[in-house]
């Protein structure tokens, strides 16, 4: 892979050809050893993207018109096309692709494959269900790469969802703001160490040079090492700005001391940014400005599917719309409630003598409830309990389940607060819950447990 910048080969326009506000899209062929020493100018074709053509219209589409009616996420790029406000999410994603150098134009050496790519939309919502934005992503099928041929390693760390409460209690009872920061388009930063090929995206194959391939400079969304690479990258420019990784949780970053002290939570992407001071924050938020292109969300109000309140008295955190969810895929919305998530004293068996179950759609909707835990700590010990019974549910551990989600219909705004508490130092806080004895197979304890920070 060349250390420096290719010498650029061919200019895709996306757009009208006449139009002046095209956005260019620049495709380089690395030097090869036979061409590294010759001063051949290189050569240079204007084409048009065979499918998006006529593009010029959309890019000052407004999106309180014909986007928000679009609620549905195309499934494919035929479908999506045919979309304004679609074509408009390729044109950005394909910028962003562009302004990182994430790839030159080359022929493919001999007794290698290219990846495939393909598009992937998405439409963003707030906590209220609200449409945000649509957002194409270009993702390579990464399914296809072998492990020591295509990459070597590919575990990043992230925040756990312990830490990120850790952070927002320790932020209550400190009376700090909590930020939320995003990095766009954070895999395309990520630097690639392999030689990877992949096709031409779909709708923007260079007509002149159908049969060409593109290496990597950069990684792609999809690739087994991008979210390694990305990792590495953030990690170093972080290091470059004075932060120190904690040495118990790899995705926390810490710098300074006292009221000049900063915290960053790292999941992926996303930053939660806390602190004493607030210019302390802002001035990391340029810091980031100036190193990736990054979306200020400013405070933290939605994370991870999770709605955060913050006030003088405390944080809350909660997951309604997520909870509505849950109800609306077990097809139980305006169900009747139940005062507690589970009958007193149930005992279930693996070897229940019920009627078999589909284990699919059980395994989803439990799955779904222990990601309901993050802010739910009240249901612990119920969906913890019915999790032991996945590999083969019957009518008996359904009902459980279900009792579970009517309880859920009952309490959809409850949540978990961390209140700002006066006193003179800290202490971490663990609560337990413990059916001694209970499980009839083998009498086994079961425990729940959950922690908060409070003031002594």
């Amino acid at each position: 892979m060349p250390s420096s910048p290719a010498t650029p080969d061919t200019t895709i326009v996306l757009g009208s050809p006449a139009s002046s506000s095209a956005v260019g899209i620049e495709f380089c062929t690395p030097p090869t050893d036979a061409s590294r020493g010759t001063d051949e100018a290189p050569r240079r074709y204007r084409t048009v993207a065979n499918t998006l053509a006529t593009m010029q219209p959309i890019l000052d589409f407004d999106y309180s018109e014909e986007c928000l009616l679009s609620e549905e996420e195309p499934t494919s790029f035929l479908e999506a096309e045919k979309q304004s406000c679609c074509r408009k999410a390729m044109l950005e994603e394909m910028k962003s692709i562009e302004n990182n150098s994430t790839w030159c134009l080359t022929n493919l050496p001999p007794r290698h494959k290219p990846i495939g790519l393909k598009w992937v939309f998405k439409v963003k919502r707030d906590a209220s269900g609200k449409i945000l934005k649509h957002k194409a992503r270009l993702v390579a099928k990464g399914y296809v790469q072998q492990h020591g041929v295509d990459y070597d390693e590919v575990f990043a760390p992230v925040a756990r969802m312990e830490t990120v409460r850790l952070l927002v209690a320790m932020a209550a009872q400190e009376g700090w703001e909590i930020h939320h920061m995003d990095v766009k388009s954070a895999f395309l930063n990520g630097d690639l160490e392999e030689d990877v090929y992949v096709v031409q995206p779909p709708g923007f194959v260079d007509e002149e040079h159908p049969d060409k391939v593109l290496i990597l400079q950069k990684t792609l969304y999809g690739l087994k090492q991008a979210p390694r690479a990305w990792n590495a990258k953030l990690d170093e420019s972080l290091v470059s700005l004075g932060f120190r990784r904690s040495v118990t949780e790899g995705a926390v970053y810490t710098r300074g001391r006292g009221d000049a002290r900063l915290i960053v939570g790292v999941y992926v992407d996303d930053l939660i940014i806390t602190g004493a001071k607030v210019g302390e924050i802002s001035k990391f938020k340029e810091q980031m400005r100036s190193l990736f292109s990054m979306s200020d969300l400013e405070l933290l109000t939605y994370y991870l599917g999770m709605e955060v309140n913050q006030s003088s008295e405390g944080v809350t955190m909660s997951q309604s719309a997520y909870a509505t969810k849950i109800l609306e895929k077990a097809r139980m919305q305006g169900c009747n409630s139940s005062q507690v998530p589970m009958e007193n004293r149930l005992k279930l068996s693996k070897e229940s003598k019920g009627e078999d179950i589909d284990a699919t759609q059980l395994r989803s909707i439990v799955g779904s409830l222990r990601y309901l835990l993050n802010t739910r700590p009240d249901l612990s010990y119920s969906v913890g309990y019915v999790s032991r019974f996945m590999e083969k549910p019957t009518t008996e551990h359904w009902a459980a389940v279900k009792h579970i989600l009517r309880y859920i219909a009952g309490t959809l705004n409850v949540g978990v607060k961390f209140k700002r508490e006066q006193g003179q130092g800290s202490l971490l806080v663990g609560y337990s819950d413990r059916d001694m004895a209970g499980m009839l197979m083998i009498e086994k304890a079961q425990p729940g447990f959950y922690s908060s920070l409070k003031k002594i």
